[in-house]
């Protein structure tokens, strides 16, 4: 199997936002993500989506979109971003995704040869920071931990994925990323960076880990590829 990642897709929700007030690169941006997709994946392949996928303030609003995602090749992952204000408690999601999807949250799944694991995340304290800030960074970080915990249970090749940076522009180690060390994961795709601070974001290996960013603007609305074949050791 292979693996792919992509972010952002900042689906409509049920409403006429148009992405293309952010920029002419957004003009029917699900458009040219639809085209690679279908070029490039098999029902056998993963695509992880570490957030912000949808506009919508409720479950039902954000169906249709998740509906769009699910009609693509290939096993979904999905995440839950800073602006899915729709993502409910995660048992009435699950009781409510379109099959081939599944939802992480203070878990993992396991995907034949790999386990996909993470949270959200949320912005990296810095010596500023405020006391709410600091507080919903130490509870992420906590979640990532149970995330861990269970794909280290599951086994299998461990790929990580967050919504936030999970590590500083200049590649400053964090918590999470102390984290995924510690923990053996090889590959971190993350996103919520658009335009100039895309472009700066961190990309690279830092402590055995491998960081990208996946926001769909910064990959040109194109899936990121892995660029390899992911085998089951026991197939």
């Amino acid at each position: 199997m292979k693996v792919y990642a992509i972010g952002d897709l900042h689906l409509q929700g049920g409403d006429d936002k148009p992405m293309n007030v952010f920029g002419p690169q957004w003009e029917g941006h699900f458009e040219k993500i639809s085209s690679d997709w279908r070029k490039q994946v098999t029902e056998k392949d993963a695509v992880l989506v570490p957030g912000d996928i949808s506009w919508a303030m409720q479950l039902k609003d954000a169906l249709p979109d998740l509906e769009m995602i699910a009609a693509l090749p290939g096993i979904k992952v999905l995440l839950r971003g800073n602006h899915d204000y729709w993502w409910p408690g995660i048992g009435r999601l699950r009781s409510a995704l379109p099959a081939g999807m599944l939802a992480i949250q203070n878990d993992a799944a396991r995907i034949g040869p790999i386990t996909v694991c993470g949270t959200r995340g949320w912005t990296i304290p810095g010596q500023q920071a405020a006391p709410e800030d600091q507080k919903i960074y130490s509870r992420e970080v906590m979640r990532l931990r149970l995330s861990l915990e269970q794909a280290a249970r599951l086994g299998g090749e461990l790929i990580g994925m967050t919504h936030y940076p999970p590590v500083t522009e200049d590649g400053t180690e964090t918590e999470m990323s102390r984290l995924f060390s510690e923990y053996g994961v090889g590959t971190v795709v993350y996103g919520h960076l658009h335009g100039a601070s895309g472009r700066s974001a961190f990309q690279g290996r830092l402590n055995g880990v491998q960081y990208y960013c996946v926001s769909c603007d910064q990959i040109h609305f194109q899936l990121f590829d892995f660029q390899r074949e992911f085998h089951d050791p026991g197939c």
